[in-house]
């Protein structure tokens, strides 16, 4: 990876997938929806615990070699000279082994207000009303507030990559960390960017917000999720009344804890 490699990482349905479409308009980056390259990762370093009995022959130095090589190997199809964005939400669960394969690496987190981000996924729900969705075990009954409970948990789509988000944001890592708000990112998408560029170090490139297109039909069709990675148009905010119930609303308002100057105690870039 010697043009470099950075890491998109945050919340779901949170602009991720905007953001790398954004960045691959520059013919110098490679970024795109989440790739495998993660769950390689954490498939390999179990693998070279001692869980196996054979890991008794590998060493740090030999687990941290073979870690790096993924990313090589995994992009070496992909494209011979570009700076990689990596995307994946585990990644902020991650950020001490990123330090370590990838000292000059950033991470870019994607954020957005939480009850946005339900409300994002059961229109989705509705809209492809006719087929459940893997995202809750294609399970076809419950209710908006089961979905919810299934989001929120610990290991769900939401709750997951909130843990991992927030224990990045406290981290001794979150230096190299820096949170874009899909509510800047789509309002005002030449200022995120900017500052993006400032943050990893790259000259400036002029990005078209005026047409940007990304989609990845047949592998949200096997989601049961059409539409989940799909952008198209021009960059912009909308408002919408929310689909959700109020009560449901306002139980997730306070979860923007990146909003706040006193939790910033590592101060950590937020766009």
């Amino acid at each position: 990876m010697d043009n470099g490699i950075h890491f998109i990482s945050g919340l779901p349905r949170s602009g991720s997938t905007l953001f790398a479409a954004i960045l691959s308009q520059n013919p110098r980056f490679h970024a795109g929806m989440t790739s495998p390259v993660g769950s390689l990762v954490v498939g390999l370093q179990r693998n070279m615990s001692n869980e196996n009995d054979m890991s008794v022959f590998i060493d740090n130095e030999q687990r941290t070699t073979i870690l790096r090589s993924i990313f090589p190997a995994y992009y070496a199809a992909v494209h011979p000279h570009k700076v990689v964005f990596d995307t994946n939400r585990m990644w902020c669960s991650k950020m001490p082994l990123i330090t370590h394969l990838w000292p000059t690496a950033k991470v870019i987190a994607c954020v957005r207000h939480i009850p946005w981000i339900v409300d994002s996924i059961e229109r989705l729900v509705r809209a492809n009303k006719l087929e459940p969705s893997k995202m809750f075990g294609f399970e076809v009954g419950g209710t908006v507030y089961n979905r919810f409970d299934g989001l929120a948990s610990s290991n769900g789509m939401v709750g997951f990559a909130y843990h991992a988000l927030r224990e990045a944001f406290f981290s001794e890592e979150s230096d190299r960390l820096m949170l874009l708000s899909y509510e800047t990112l789509t309002a005002n998408p030449r200022h995120a960017l900017r500052e993006v560029y400032r943050f990893i170090g790259e000259p400036e490139f002029e990005h078209n917000f005026d047409h940007v297109e990304y989609q990845a039909n047949d592998f949200d069709i096997r989601l049961g999720s059409p539409g989940l990675h799909t952008v198209s148009g021009p960059v912009r905010a909308t408002k919408r009344p929310s689909v959700l119930p109020p009560d449901l609303f306002r139980r997730m308002e306070p979860d923007t804890f990146w909003l706040d100057p006193k939790n910033n105690i590592r101060d950590v870039k937020v766009v």
